[in-house]
């Protein structure tokens, strides 16, 4: 029972279908932390990260402009100018559990 509970409570989540986009400007330290943090989660959890450069184009640097870090999920934002480590817990444990429940509600329907 031991070996089955600790099984259970080792198991990594898995947000493998989850893609994280940071736009982010060379040189910019805000946006180096938040890539660094996300990189310590991606560890855990097991999702990917795009990283954009907003000066490599015109229409990104003027909607992002001094906002950047910007990191986008799933086409929405998430986070602007910092990423909060309990909030993103909070994200990737929402996100996962509603794939897995979506998982299961299709499994269960055939």
């Amino acid at each position: 029972m031991t070996t089955l509970l600790k099984r259970f409570l080792s198991r990594k989540p898995r947000a493998a279908h989850l893609t994280f986009t940071v736009y982010t400007r060379a040189g910019c330290c805000c946006c180096h932390k938040a890539l660094e943090l996300l990189q310590e989660h991606r560890a855990r959890w097991d999702y990917a990260i795009e990283e954009v450069d907003v000066d490599c184009d015109p229409e990104l640097a003027a909607r992002y402009g001094t906002e950047i870090p910007v990191v986008l999920l799933g086409g929405k934002v998430r986070f602007r100018g910092k990423v909060n480590p309990a909030l993103l817990d909070r994200l990737l444990t929402a996100e996962v559990r509603d794939c897995s429940g979506s998982a299961d509600r299709a499994g269960g329907e055939s």
